[in-house]
Order: structure tokens, then sequence, then C-alpha cells
């Protein structure tokens, strides 16, 4: 692989999720090359060149489609509703293809998308960040060692106070147009409980809009009970209006439980100017607690890794291994939602 040349690698959108996530990640891992970045905003165009003096910046999609023989990798950290064209296109011009989640607006598009992608054999995969927080990769260590016995009960929870939204967009898309947070926290926190306790056969849930601003019905307090078909009862908060947050975790068993409290920190480092090169990148110093009332001990966090998500990219377009997220899975997420959304 020395041999090799970098993966050359366009961005699209350079807000949250192309200036806070992908970028920082993929210029920090050799077998990437920042090539290109999509934005229109002068403001964001003008941070991203002194960010990534090397990288082009290009105001549209179409004028970076035009350089596509000059590529292999395209990233998607636009709208959910802009996801299923940008990606086809993508594949249609032979480039491997990351999108952000959610996956798309309906499991249609991404079921789609995912032939798509197998017949020109090109390497399609959904950013499910997430499934490297330190606290997550925690709580899967301890399900492998056994240290809660049988798996009663999973709570899990991204809660915040926001009443005035710091992106907007997000709570004026319309529901069928990937909004709300549902569509948008739910597809990290459905993806975690699949991926603990595997498929569902049952779900319940309440979605509510407690936003008074008009013109759209996004819901921004939500709550969803899954069951899975190996007995576990997944309960997933997401809320905007909560003044007080309940725990990011809280896992029961037959023999402990386990309790985290805070989000994980890889996000505000990143938007911090802190580089996953750095040496506490991803250390976590706020540890949760395992055991029973009167028993309970800390449990050392697992180091957070998002950077593990481009590294095996990398492999998986390079040597041909397996993507870091399989689209099937996040087409499972995309099934839940449109049943809760009663869109199926």
């Amino acid at each position: 692989m020395t041999d090799q040349r970098p993966i050359r690698t366009a961005v699209i959108g350079f807000g949250l999720s192309g200036r806070v996530f992908h970028s920082p990640l993929i210029a920090a891992d050799e077998q990437f090359s920042l090539d290109v970045i999509v934005t229109a905003n002068p403001d964001r165009a003008a941070d991203a060149a002194e960010r990534y003096p090397d990288a082009r910046i290009v105001a549209g999609a179409e004028e970076l489609f035009r350089l596509a023989s000059e590529l292999d990798l395209v990233v998607i950290g636009t709208p959910p509703n802009t996801h299923t064209a940008l990606a086809g296109e993508a594949i249609t011009h032979g480039l491997h293809v990351v999108v952000d989640k959610p996956f798309a607006v309906s499991s249609p598009e991404a079921g789609a998308l995912m032939d798509r992608a197998a017949a020109a054999g090109v390497v399609l995969t959904v950013f499910q960040n997430r499934r490297w927080d330190a606290d997550f990769l925690t709580l899967q260590k301890l399900l492998a060692d056994g240290a809660l016995g049988d798996v009663y009960s999973f709570e899990s929870r991204f809660e915040r106070w926001s009443p005035r939204s710091r992106t907007p967009w997000k709570e004026q898309t319309p529901v069928v147009e990937g909004g709300g947070m549902l569509f948008d926290l739910g597809s990290h926190v459905i993806d975690q409980a699949l991926q603990l306790f595997g498929p569902v056969e049952n779900l319940y849930a309440e979605t509510a809009r407690r936003s008074t601003a008009g013109g759209s019905d996004a819901d921004d307090d939500t709550f969803v009970s899954l069951l899975h078909t190996n007995g576990v009862r997944s309960r997933l908060w997401m809320n905007k209006f909560a003044a007080q947050v309940g725990p990011r975790f809280r896992v029961l068993g037959s023999e402990a439980g386990y309790t985290k409290w805070g989000l994980d920190g890889q996000e505000p480092a990143l938007a911090a100017g802190v580089l996953p090169t750095d040496e506490d990148y991803g250390v976590e110093n706020v540890w949760g607690m395992i055991g029973r009332d009167g028993e309970s001990s800390p449990v050392p966090s697992e180091r957070g890794n998002y950077p593990a998500f481009y590294e095996q990219l990398g492999r998986a377009v390079l040597d041909g291994g397996d993507p870091p997220v399989d689209p099937a899975g996040s087409f499972e997420v995309l099934r839940i939602i449109e049943k809760i959304h009663g869109l199926v």
C-alpha cells in the first residue's frame, strides 16, 4: 500500500459536518488527500481555504463533478434531502461515496443507491460516527465481557436545552424531506441500539413538536421504544427542550447496571481545533458507573475513535476490505424511522 497514491477526496458542504467532522479526519489520515471542498457560502469558503490551503474550493456540485476524473472519493455532508441525488451522481462518475446520516430520506432511495453502488463496483458507506463514541465503545466491551449478565433494558438519550436552533434548516425542513430529531439524532441512537442488540420485532414511539416556529412538522421531542428479537428493550430519547437531561446510557442486567452521564467529547474537541492526531484526542475523563445501588464502581472509558471510520474506509478503498459502516444497517434504521413517522 505504500506505493499507492492517497485517495483523492472531495467534501461537499462545509457546515458542522464538513468542517468539524470530515475535513479534520480526512486531513489527519495519510491514506487520503483533501483535494476539493464544496461550499457556496463565501465565509465558509474563506475559512476552508485558510484551514486547507492545498484544497480547491468550489461553489457547487456541478463544478465538482467536472473534476471527477481527478478524484476517487466524495463525502456528502449536506442536508438529507440532497443525499440521494449527490450520491447517485458520484456513483455515476465511478467515485466511492461517504454519505452523512440519515442515509437518505426514504428506504427505497437508500436501497436504490446500494444497488447502484454494487453495480458500479464502488464503496458506499454511511458516516455513523457515534459507533466510535468513547462511552459506546466502553458499553460494547462491557457487554462482550458479560459484565452486566443478561441485559434486560437499554436506555439511551441525546438531550439538550436548545430552544433556539443553531441549525434552523433542521427544524424548518419537513419530515418527508428528512427534517426533525428522529431523522437527525434518531439515526444515531437507533443505529447504536441495533448494533448492540440486533433486529427489532416490535416498536412504539411518541413524537412531538415543541417549537412554536411554524412551517414544519419536524419533531423536536421524541421517544422510541424498541423490542429486539433477543428480548432486550431499548428506550431512546431525543429532545432539544430538555431543561434537565437524563443519563446518556442506562443499562440494566441480571448481574449489574451501567450508567453514564454526559456526551462524548470528540465533537466539541474537533470544533475547538483539537487534531485527531493529538495525544489526548478521544480521552474521556468522565466515567460511567457499574454495579448495583450501594456497590457501584467507576468504569474507565475506552478512548473515543472517530478516526477509525476513515482508517477502515481507506483499507476498503485501497485493499478491498469491508467498509466501516455497511449501508444495509443504515437502511434498517431508515425503515424504523419510516414506520414511526407513518411513511410506509
